[in-house]
């Protein structure tokens, strides 16, 4: 059916993985209608992880769009990714989102993803619900949960149902706001009166509910001071106000697997969340580089966002769009803003997972999806002609793990390069490039599980193996003394010789401040045309130290003399000179080898926490100081690059897939004596063997 913009309803399921967003959103839409059957992960039949990928894994590995219309209401619901490697996935939806739903395991509680999740759609300013699923595990403590939700989440988490009987057969839920009792049926509700027995439980959990949502506001403080309580209709308006403003994060129970109470959740949804129109204005850049509010408005000029890309195999490109403003018809002209290109509209889909159902418009508010867009890709704005609006792009987390690639075919290089060139284009949270300071194709991805994936589709879509290693430490050479050195070159084999002689000085600088050359050839000893090819040898042998063949850092190079021949001296003769001689002096010059230190930031629940420190001190890390956020310990450290290969993996190993950490470089240090005597061996052995 056609749709206004204040019916429609954007939100994303979030939580931890095995939480049971996907069993959810199969459930969800299945009360809409659009799902004869339930299907089951277990089974891999479910609607939303329809990837070859998702369904081996029995996880999601990419964000899912479904839509589906229920009532009064247009629901747009995105599907996440708990994996901590996909965290990506789960911002980017949240970027097009107005509301997050949490989706929490009652047997498994709190952990640190989920927090993590609850924090970036606060980051969003999104309204939040959270939806405690599973309730028919035999292990259900739903108090112990729900104050684990507040003490985590703050009093604003207040429950808006109860679950009657947890645990196996659980088919009950008390609805707090109209104060009846909703049984479940083959997936059917039927209301009825609450009984007498459970009144005086459920009345307190009401009272509770009414107090919280009164204190939010002035005037239904009053009524509910002279009235003793607040009616259905003016709780639920209240309710309604108080979660647009982020003071009350409804709290609801059900069992997806067997579709018990997930009505009740689209039907909060379309209560409590808000249309586009409601939803706060997104900030953009004009033409003209000013900071815009741009309101949601179906009659204002289009303004369009793509917050995800995926290549599909005999379709292209498909891109995944959210509409801020206007419209979007079949066969329209837009801007593509972010790469300055005009691009033809063709099909316009709604979508259930992989099922595409072809559409002849989209409006403001909607979220649909576009293919065989030419130049447009994940992150780019798309507007009409003339309304030049750079909306904003989705930042995600730097990539923890990184590996050298090389194309196990002979001949495959450039299909490796092209193909991952293609793939960050439609998943930006990894990073590829060659790194020249280590001369090696380096691939910085989320984990372990991210690389993977990254891999498969290679080779699924570009037909290109690969193979990896540990790339190769960005070291850094420098002196901490002062030495001077001459050396002559000279070669005479028939005909035309060869013939320069340069003394030079070496000296240290402060980290950080570069390379310096200066002359102070006078005499002309060294003639003045020959001083460009004495500068030009002395930066090519900065590309490449003594200790371990890195490049040379924050050092000093003063050339005071020289001698040459009128024939035989030649450019290149100084070059070959002045290269020699600053390798000798650098060898005098008390030489030492930085390396990369990395800010290191941990979280960890408390019982790990000593493993992790442990650990962090066997890695030459420098723990700087310990906090406690909730009921996790936060580690800050510094790391060597060098002791961090694998360290996500290892982390979660030592954590039971409970602990997360990011890292950034913050400078180079000196590396230790024995380290360095072990890197400058190796790097000999090596070029021996070359």
């Amino acid at each position: 059916m056609s749709h206004t913009i204040e019916q429609v309803r954007n939100f994303a399921l979030t939580g931890q993985n095995g939480a049971g967003k996907t069993a959810l959103a199969e459930a969800l839409i299945f009360n809409t209608g659009q799902l004869s059957r339930l299907g089951r992960v277990e089974d891999g039949t479910t609607v939303s992880d329809y990837d070859t990928e998702e369904v081996e894994r029995k996880m999601s590995v990419k964000t899912s769009l479904l839509t589906g219309e229920w009532k009064d209401f247009h629901f747009d619901i995105m599907d996440t990714p708990g994996y901590a490697d996909f965290i990506p996935e789960t911002l980017s939806a949240l970027r097009v989102a107005d509301g997050s739903v949490v989706v929490i395991d009652v047997g498994a509680g709190i952990d640190v993803g989920t927090e993590r999740v609850w924090r970036y759609a606060g980051d969003f300013n999104l309204p939040r619900m959270v939806f405690v699923n599973k309730i028919d595990r035999e292990d259900a403590d739903v108090t112990g949960v729900l104050a684990q939700i507040v003490d985590r989440f703050g009093r604003e988490a207040v429950a808006i149902q109860h679950p009657l009987s947890p645990g196996e057969g659980f088919n009950q839920v008390v609805d707090l706001i109209d104060m009846k009792l909703i049984t479940y049926a083959d997936g059917k509700a039927q209301e009825s009166e609450i009984p007498v027995d459970l009144l005086d439980e459920v009345s307190t959990l009401h009272e509770h509910l009414v107090e919280a949502v009164a204190e939010t506001d002035e005037e239904l403080m009053e009524i509910y001071f002279g009235d003793g309580g607040l009616e259905a209709e003016v709780l639920k308006a209240g309710l309604r106000k108080a979660v647009l403003a982020g003071q009350v994060f409804p709290v609801l129970f059900g069992d997806s697997f067997n579709n018990v109470a997930v009505d009740r959740l689209l039907q909060s949804a379309g209560d409590y969340f808000p249309s586009p129109a409601e939803s706060p204005g997104l900030n953009f850049s004009d033409a003209e580089g000013e900071e815009q509010t741009l309101v949601a408005s179906a009659e204002a000029p289009l303004a369009a966002f793509v917050f995800k890309t995926v290549g599909e195999q005999h379709v292209g490109e498909l891109s995944y769009m959210r509409l801020y403003a206007g419209s979007l018809n079949h066969g329209d002209e837009v801007h593509n803003v972010t790469r300055h290109k005009t691009e033809r509209i063709g099909q316009i889909f709604e979508l259930n997972g992989h099922e595409r159902q072809e559409v002849q418009s989209a409006s403001a508010g909607d979220i649909v999806a576009l293919v065989k867009l030419k130049d447009t890709h994940t992150g780019n704005s798309l507007c009409a002609k003339g309304a030049d609006l750079q909306l904003p792009a989705v930042t995600f987390p730097d990539p923890l793990i990184r590996v050298a690639v090389t194309a196990r075919e002979k001949g495959g290089e450039e299909r490796m390069v092209s193909g991952l060139q293609q793939l960050h284009e439609e998943d930006p949270s990894f990073n590829f490039r060659f790194d020249g300071e280590i001369r090696q194709s380096v691939l910085a991805a989320q984990g372990d599980l991210h690389l993977e994936t990254i891999f498969k589709r290679l080779r699924d879509r570009f037909n290109v193996e690969i193979d990896t290693e540990t790339p190769r430490i960005p070291y850094r050479e420098t002196i901490r003394g002062r030495a001077e050195s001459q050396y002559r070159h000279k070669k005479q084999s028939g005909g035309r010789g060869q013939f320069g002689e340069v003394s030079l000085r070496v000296e240290p600088r402060e980290r950080g401040a570069g390379f310096e050359f200066r002359s102070e050839v006078v005499g002309g000893s060294i003639p003045t045309n020959f001083i460009p090819a004495v500068e030009k040898g002395l930066q090519e042998s900065l590309n490449e130290g003594p200790i371990s063949g890195s490049s040379v850092v924050d050092v000093s190079v003063v050339v005071y003399d020289g001698k040459h021949h009128a024939v035989d001296s030649d450019e290149v003769s100084f070059k070959i000179a002045a290269s020699h001689a600053f390798r000798d002096a650098f060898v005098k010059a008390k030489p030492a080898l930085l390396e990369p230190i990395y800010q290191v930031t941990i979280t960890v629940p408390e019982e790990f926490l000593g493993e992790v420190m442990g650990d962090l001190t066997s890695r030459r890390g420098r723990i700087s100081g310990t906090s406690a956020d909730g009921h996790f310990q936060v580690i800050e450290a510094e790391v060597p690059l060098a002791e961090m290969d694998r360290y996500a993996t290892r982390l979660r190993s030592m954590s039971q897939g409970k602990g997360m950490h990011t890292q950034s470089l913050v400078r180079y240090d000196e590396v230790p004596n024995d380290v360095q005597a072990r890197i400058a061996e190796k790097s000999a052995d090596q070029a021996q063997a070359a």
